[in-house]
């Protein structure tokens, strides 16, 4: 009989060290699978990990015997889950950042699409508590200083020119909680938009965007800190790569591949927003350090189909697919609206797709928890976290483990 990936209470005390003894996959980049491995926490921290050979004794030999070992996922671009959208409804997005911990991912930023400006002031003030107290990682700025033509799943009347005034009103209502924001670069007053983000500590993301691949380039090229970009969901609402108008994307691939630490490329794996074929070629190219699997999730995400909202637009969901509305005023018939998946689904599908298992889950923890500076988290060491996944051989998910304790939705 295979070992059990899910704990029982006793397995899991509140006070004295504890210990699991399985496949284990620190997350750290490079890093094969330790075929047995042992992971000992003692209170909100790990105390110990590696090979079951080198592991305390007495703790060793009273681990609970468990299939696979992963640490806890960090998803930097979701929208919501468990029918809540994240939100000035903090009793919604509670439930949303828990449904997603329960399933795996024990660091979730809430992403917020673009809004009027004191809709997005109302719901920093309301989602900071939440990260405040530790249910969300933080929060990412979604637009709107975006391009219209590439809106997406985002209300064209909500997207506005540049504006460092309102942008810095809205970090500083966020208290230091915003820590990534999507911009055009195409959109006025890019460079000052820039600047305020590395002032305050926030990671600039390009995306939605019908940028060239000279504004691109000069793009990033104005920007002299050295400090890290991310890509917000490469080729989705992005210009198709072409061989005479190539567009944003092989200007973001060619950064990543030469400097990791500069540019994390965003990628759904779900199946639905790209074909295996480009994730298997990005990972590839760039490699998981410059990686970071999305889910983009909207509020379906656990959920049966039917109708639902993102943002000031309605969605529809059907067979995992979410939609916008078009009988919706401001929607766009047939436009993907966001994700369904939750995050271990997405470093499943990789598996599935010939991506090795270190790599992809070092792709949803190790590497969005560097680019956004998520320190103590993401993967699974000595002193950091203890937030980790019990998961079985089929990467289902068992007991999941978030400050040393169970998580429950």
């Amino acid at each position: 009989m295979s070992p059990d990936p899910v704990l029982s209470p006793r397995d899991v005390p509140a006070s004295t060290p504890w210990a699991l003894r399985g496949e284990l996959c620190t997350g750290l980049p490079g890093e094969p699978t330790v075929q047995d491995g042992v992971v000992v926490v003692e209170g909100e921290r790990i105390a110990w990990c590696g090979p079951a050979d080198d592991a305390p004794a007495p703790l060793r030999d009273a681990a609970r015997p468990v299939p696979l070992i992963l640490p806890g996922l960090v998803d930097i671009h979701c929208h919501g889950g468990a029918g809540a959208t994240f939100s000035a409804d903090v009793p919604g997005s509670l439930r949303a950042a828990r449904h997603h911990a329960a399933h795996g991912t024990t660091s979730v930023l809430a992403s917020l699409v673009s809004a009027p400006s004191d809709v997005l002031l109302e719901q920093i003030r309301a989602l900071r508590s939440l990260v405040h107290r530790g249910e969300l990682a933080g929060l990412h700025l979604e637009g709107p200083f975006i391009a219209e033509s590439m809106c997406g799943a985002q209300n064209p009347r909500a997207i506005i020119p540049g504006d460092p005034q309102l942008l810095e009103q809205w970090l500083q209502e966020g208290e230091g909680t915003v820590r990534s924001m999507t911009v055009g670069p195409e959109t006025p007053r890019f460079p000052e938009l820039v600047a305020l983000c590395r002032e305050y500590g926030v990671v600039p993301s390009i995306g939605h965007t019908a940028a060239t691949a000279a504004q691109t380039h000069d793009a990033l090229a104005a920007d002299l800190t050295g400090g890290t970009w991310t890509a917000t969901h490469l080729f989705n609402r992005m210009p198709a790569l072409g061989h005479r108008t190539p567009g944003p994307v092989p200007v973001l691939l060619e950064n990543a591949r030469e400097d990791p630490d500069s540019m994390v490329l965003e990628l759904i794996a779900d199946g639905v927003h790209l074909d295996p074929e480009i994730v298997r070629m990005v990972f590839s190219l760039v490699g998981s350090e410059a990686v970071a699997l999305i889910t983009d999730a909207m509020a379906a995400a656990g959920m049966a189909g039917g109708h639902y909202t993102l943002g000031a637009l309605q969605v529809r969901v059907s067979d995992g697919v979410a939609r916008l509305d078009p009988g919706h005023p401001g929607s766009t018939d047939g436009v993907i609206a966001g994700g369904t998946s939750r995050l271990i689904e997405c470093v499943r599908n990789c598996v599935d797709w010939g991506i090795p298992l270190p790599s992809a889950v070092t792709a949803a923890s190790w590497t969005p928890a560097r680019a956004l500076g998520i320190d103590g988290v993401g993967y699974l060491g000595a002193g950091v976290r203890a937030d980790l996944v019990v998961a079985g051989q089929d990467l289902s998910v068992g007991t999941v483990i978030k400050n040393g304790a169970p998580v429950t939705e």
